[in-house]
């Protein structure tokens, strides 16, 4: 005997529930973007006030990740200690 579903979809309720996914992420997405909009105009002059110190922020944490710290730094064509010889 098969197993009851209590959904009633059979067979179709994987894809229906994808696609229910996939509308909330799209809706979801829009009230991020128009609530972005919105708190951007209203507090405009806080945010650009902050610019500056981002960019301060920014130094140090591109030199963690793109360095990889200070293990990353290599200079003059010298091969790395950790190959093998």
């Amino acid at each position: 005997m098969p197993d009851h579903d209590p959904s009633g979809h059979g067979a179709l309720a994987p894809a229906h529930h994808e696609q229910g996914t996939r509308r909330a992420r799209w809706v979801f997405a829009g009230f991020a973007v128009i609530a972005a909009v919105l708190l951007f105009t209203e507090h405009r002059a806080h945010v650009l006030g902050l610019l500056p110190w981002l960019f301060l922020l920014a130094c140090p944490l591109m030199h963690l990740f793109m360095h990889g710290g200070h293990g990353g730094h290599r200079h003059g064509g010298r091969s790395d200690e950790r190959e093998p010889k």
